[in-house]
């Protein structure tokens, strides 16, 4: 009885510390790299992680895991080291959520049509050609504020040679299927099953 209690303190203190490098960042970028938590809480941190995924299941949240590549076989320990592991929610929220979150309509517009274009052409466009498809349907100052918004935020990436590309964010936070499963049902005229981002 004695033993586990040091063991249970040791687990607690693992996953306090899992969890304060996945939420307090001193990077750009949310989360860290595999590597590091492997360095801050052992070699059995995957464990930890879906551990702490366990927890986190309760408030609706989850560990996700961002793998530099993508790849047709199972992931090794080297391919875990380079991922960047970050807290995001588990589940979509509805529309009216992320309005009561600050977004506006009309900049969620921008960025879905963006990231659609984006994702429909193998995640890289004129940044041009984006701008005069959503000038269609809002004014060119909304459209230019709110692509400069999310280039800022990381959902978009603006190389400076007149092109757009699909930012890290939008990679960890919008589920691109879903994306385009609604996009898909609007242009059909049918209601989306659900809202995403």
């Amino acid at each position: 009885m004695s033993d586990s209690k040091p063991e249970q303190s040791a687990a607690r203190k693992k996953l306090s510390t899992a969890m304060a490098m996945l939420l307090f960042t001193s990077h750009r970028l949310p989360g860290v790299r595999g590597y590091e938590l492997r360095r801050k809480l052992g070699k059995n941190y995957l464990k930890v992680v879906e551990s702490l995924n366990h927890r986190l299941e309760h408030l609706g949240l989850r560990v996700k895991i961002l793998f530099e590549t993508s790849f047709d076989r199972e992931p090794s320990e080297e391919d875990y080291d380079r991922a960047r592991f970050f807290i995001t929610l588990a589940d979509p929220i509805s529309l009216s959520d992320v309005v009561a979150a600050g977004w506006r309509v009309d900049e969620l517009a921008v960025l879905s049509g963006a990231l659609a274009i984006l994702f429909s052409r193998g995640g890289k466009a004129p940044k041009k050609e984006i701008s005069e498809l959503l000038e269609s349907k809002l004014p060119k100052w909304r459209v230019d504020a709110a692509l400069e918004k999310f280039v800022r935020r990381g959902y978009l990436v603006d190389s400076g040679d007149g092109t757009l590309s699909v930012g890290w964010r939008a990679v960890a936070e919008v589920d691109q299927k879903q994306l385009l499963k609604s996009l898909t049902e609007m242009q059909e005229g049918r209601e989306p099953a659900t809202q995403q981002t």
